[in-house]
Parts: structure tokens; C-alpha cells; sequence
């Protein structure tokens, strides 16, 4: 019977050294014991572009190498890491798949994205995705030398912490509306996502929307589906 884990939000930077062992360990111990392990976005806190980024994540990079070789692995790009791109599927054997992404599972259909673009209370976040997400944006972004990619990128995440640090917890939610149209185009499926950070499992009507949390340095959790679903926690 197929085995699958689902995971997001490690949000691994490349100064962080446990947290990066914490990721080697897991999937030593945990994902590699399983047929398929999705990534559901935000692996990386910060990505670049694949030029600079693979080489300031080689322990990452490795790992994701070693554990491609006997579990297939899917990694769908979040709000901090979407310009994951070909050079690191070629680095890692991963591929990057696309959200929304229908799964099969053992008889069982479950939607799997990222997550913010429910978040639609939010007003200027997704105005702001918008504009970075344009293809002439993400162009000349990747051909700007990396001092200035860093500053950029420094300079929004500071705008974001700020921004954060006022806006309330229903805004960084997902808007309930926003759910249910999306779910009215899947029937049948239940839907599994990260980026709020907000883990637990909630069972509408028609079906069950399961939150995946964020990691921690020495702690992360995820789903793992084999004959049933089952939420997990790594230590």
C-alpha cells in the first residue's frame, strides 16, 4: 500500500546548522521510510534565485540528493521560496509540481497547495504577490548581481515582520469564502495546506481542511497517509 508524508513551513536558512541536522534527520529516519513525501512550500526561508541559493544550501541540497535515490519527493514553492526552479530539481532529483495539485491516494483524493492564496483578507499581501510573482519581475530579479538580491530581499522581509506585527490573526487566515469556492471545484477531495502556521484539522460539510504547522529547530510535524490519514510529530 502506498505511504506518502506531507510536510511545509521548515523555512531552513543556511545559518541555522540544527536546524538543518534536524532536516537530515528526518529524512533519514522518517522520510525515507515512505513511498512519496510532499513539500508543501516554504522549505527555504529565503531563495534567491537557484544560482546563488544551491550553493549557500549544500547540507540541504545533500540530503534531498541522498533521499531522492529510494523516496520520491514533490515540492510545491511557497511564498518565501517560489523561485525554486529547474537547476535544483537537477540538483536534488525533486520535482517542483504546481499548485493546486490533485493527489490519489489509496482510493482517498486530497487537494494539495500552499496556502496564502486562500488568505484573501489580506489585501495587500496578494497585491504584493501579484507584482513578485510577474514573470518580468522574477526576470529581471535573477539577473540582478546577488548583493543587490540580498538587500531586496532583506528590505521585504523587514516590511513584512512589520506588517505582521499589526495585522490581526483572521486577516493572516484563510477567508472561510475562499475555501469553499475552491472546494466546490474539487468535489470529492479534502484539502491538506500549510503558510498559516495555524496546525489542526477542520471538518466542514463536504470535507476535512487539514493545516500542516511550521518547524521549529528541533521539532516539526506533518501528515503521513498510508491506509488512513495521520497527523505526526518529529522530535
Amino acid at each position: 500500500m502506498l505511504s506518502t508524508l506531507i510536510i511545509s513551513d521548515l523555512h531552513l536558512t543556511d545559518v541555522e546548522e540544527d536546524k538543518i541536522i534536524f532536516f537530515s534527520k528526518f529524512c533519514e529516519n522518517h522520510a525515507s521510510k515512505v513511498d512519496q513525501l510532499f513539500i508543501l512550500g516554504d522549505l527555504f526561508n529565503t531563495w534567491i534565485g537557484d544560482d546563488v541559493s544551491i550553493k549557500s544550501y549544500k547540507a540541504i541540497i545533500s540530503s534531498l540528493k541522498k533521499l531522492t535515490k529510494q523516496t520520491k519527493v514533490y515540492v510545491m514553492v511557497g511564498n518565501r521560496d517560489f523561485l525554486l526552479s529547474q537547476k535544483f530539481e537537477a540538483e536534488t532529483d525533486c520535482k517542483i509540481i504546481k499548485e493546486p495539485y490533485e493527489l490519489d491516494h489509496n482510493s482517498k483524493k486530497y487537494l494539495l497547495i500552499h496556502g496564502d492564496s486562500l488568505c484573501t483578507d489580506d489585501i495587500n499581501y496578494q497585491k504584493l504577490k501579484t507584482v513578485l510573482r510577474n514573470p518580468i519581475i522574477k526576470f529581471i530579479f535573477l539577473n540582478l548581481p546577488k548583493s543587490f538580491r540580498l538587500k531586496l530581499t532583506g528590505q521585504l522581509r523587514k516590511r513584512s515582520i512589520e506588517a505582521q506585527s499589526y495585522k490581526s490573526v483572521k486577516i493572516m487566515d484563510v477567508n472561510q469564502l475562499a475555501v469553499n469556492n475552491l472546494m466546490e471545484k474539487y468535489q470529492g477531495f479534502d484539502l491538506i495546506h500549510g503558510h498559516t502556521h495555524m496546525q489542526n484539522t477542520h471538518s466542514m460539510d463536504h470535507f476535512t481542511r487539514y493545516v500542516l504547522g511550521d518547524w521549529r529547530h528541533n521539532k516539526g510535524n506533518g501528515i503521513k497517509l498510508s491506509d488512513d490519514l495521520e497527523w505526526l510529530e518529529f522530535n
